[in-house]
């Protein structure tokens, strides 16, 4: 067995199909992004490191979604901290 094969297989006893967990992730950053449309839609505007943040988080969610994963849980407090600190900076 492949260093590849080795890595995808475990992922996928740990998230479930790769397929799916993709198009869950898909699912949730588009709806985030058609809400975040009226801001967004000025010429130039770009995702900020907040949007990033939350978008990271609902990467989260999508894998959790799959099951309880205590890294996924770890993860996504750790991207809220984040958001939390670049607002303290801004």
């Amino acid at each position: 067995m492949t260093v590849r094969e080795v890595a995808l297989d475990e992922a996928k006893a740990t998230y479930g199909s790769a397929q799916r967990s993709f198009e869950t992730i898909g699912a949730l950053w588009s709806m985030y992004l058609r809400n975040r449309e009226l801001s967004l839609s000025k010429e130039g505007a770009d995702l900020s490191s907040y949007d990033v943040s939350y978008m990271m988080s609902l990467f989260k969610v999508a894998r959790l979604m799959n099951g309880y994963h205590e890294d996924s849980n770890r993860d996504m407090i750790g991207y809220a901290a984040l958001a939390a600190e670049m607002a303290e900076i801004k």
